[in-house]
């Protein structure tokens, strides 16, 4: 028994250092936790199915040691869309300080584990940011404010245009 409880002490001590900060606060904070440097892709997508239906996803990531974007707009008149309905569909190959202005409009917002989405219709947003050292199931991301997701989407938008 006495093991047992050195044993616990050693791993409840060890949590931060092993970067499990999670376990304290059920999510990372983008800046703090996840430092800019190690993201390495986001996604933004939403999903209607309004009539019409729309569908716009915009992804930030790395690649090849160049930081890109992508964007695809999906439209008809018939859900769900698929790839198969895209009407813009393109990548472009980002500056630093573009790349920086992106990082500007996640910082300070939050990521956490995953959760089976059980509504159904649910337009979204739907956002994950994945970063070096993700381990694969903490990438839920929301923004820290209404107004860093409205930065972010105009920063998008202006990054779509010709």
């Amino acid at each position: 028994m006495k093991r047992f409880a050195i044993t616990l002490l050693c791993l409840l001590l060890a949590l931060p250092i092993l970067g499990c900060e999670q376990l304290k606060n059920g999510a990372y904070t983008v800046g703090a936790d996840v430092k800019p440097e190690d993201v390495t892709e986001f996604y933004y997508t939403v999903a209607t199915s309004t009539f019409p239906p729309h569908y716009q996803r915009y992804r930030f990531y790395k690649e090849d040691g160049a930081y890109k974007f992508f964007h695809e707009t999906r439209e008809g008149d018939h859900f769900p869309l698929t790839e198969a309905d895209a009407t813009v569909s393109e990548t472009v190959v980002l500056t630093e300080t573009q790349w920086n202005a992106f990082l500007a409009c996640i910082d300070g917002g939050s990521v956490a584990a995953r959760e089976e989405q059980t509504d159904a219709g649910d337009s979204g947003p739907w956002l994950y940011l994945y970063w070096t050292g993700d381990r694969g199931s903490i990438q839920a991301f929301s923004f820290a404010s209404y107004d860093a997701k409205l930065q972010f989407e105009s920063l998008a938008e202006s990054l779509c245009e010709p």
